[in-house]
């Protein structure tokens, strides 16, 4: 079975967190599908040969470096993608951090802090500049990065799943709000994905890899094309009727 083509010619795409794993493969999607890319990402290096691999396939695409814990550079971010390509009709507001495991009681603040300027503030900063120019539009479609634990509890991840529970309610307020604007706004909620940071997460944990496959009905991790093709979908005009959503995209993990 093939994948699905989108038509998205003349439109724009920016992607947080794009110099890598779920990112990139979203960044790629739009790309091959005919829109221009502005990808955003806190490592230079990275984001910059990421853009040129998509400019080098025949696509459009500009790398911005930014920090989305620091939502002065988003705005930045976010203007320049413009100033770039005229317009903004789709984002994945993709970039996140993970906390170490931790027992609740002896969490860091420091860690606290972190994880959630990246995951939950960086997704607030990305949504509202892209909307400011979404708002003038009356049109697009965000996509913000949530997680399985999102929607489920785990021990020792109190900090982790705080922000990512907290990017649905972001999703959801938004996405009621903008809906008789034109705009769509929805989130996906992957499971465990061989990206980067998962590898980082599990390296050297032989154990902990059979127990996660073992809870995922599918038997085996996610790919990050997978999660994409949500993403990609969500964007797309095939998914009109649908916002607010918190998409799982985990193999069955929050099944049972």
């Amino acid at each position: 079975m093939t994948n699905p083509q989108y038509h998205f010619t003349g439109h724009v795409a920016l992607v947080t967190g794009g110099a890598s794993g779920m990112g990139l493969a979203a960044a790629r999607g739009f790309a091959q599908n005919g829109a221009a890319v502005a990808l955003l990402d806190s490592n230079a290096d990275a984001v910059e040969q990421a853009a040129q691999s998509l400019v080098d396939a025949g696509h459009q695409s500009i790398g911005i470096v930014c920090d989305v814990s620091d939502e002065e550079q988003v705005a930045a971010a976010v203007d320049r993608a413009v100033e770039t390509y005229g317009r903004l009709d789709m984002a994945f507001n993709c970039a996140g951090v993970q906390a170490p495991p931790s027992d609740a009681a002896d969490e860091d603040a420091a860690d606290f802090d972190r994880v959630n300027g990246v995951n939950l503030r960086g997704v607030w900063a990305a949504q509202k500049h892209e909307l400011r120019y979404m708002r003038a539009q009356g049109s697009g479609a965000i996509v913000n990065c949530s997680s399985l634990g999102g929607l489920v509890g785990l021990p020792e991840r109190a900090a982790y799943h705080a922000s990512k529970h907290g990017v649905i309610g972001l999703t959801k307020s938004a996405a009621v709000e903008y809906a008789p604007r034109g705009i769509r706004i929805n989130a996906v909620c992957p499971g465990v994905v061989e990206t980067p940071m998962v590898a980082g997460m599990l390296e050297g944990q032989p154990e902990a890899m059979a127990e996660i496959i073992q809870q995922q009905p599918i038997g085996r991790l996610g790919r990050a094309d997978e999660v994409a093709a949500a993403v990609l979908w969500l964007c797309s005009p095939a998914a009109s009727f649908v916002l607010g959503t918190a998409l799982p995209v985990d193999g069955g993990y929050t099944t049972h």
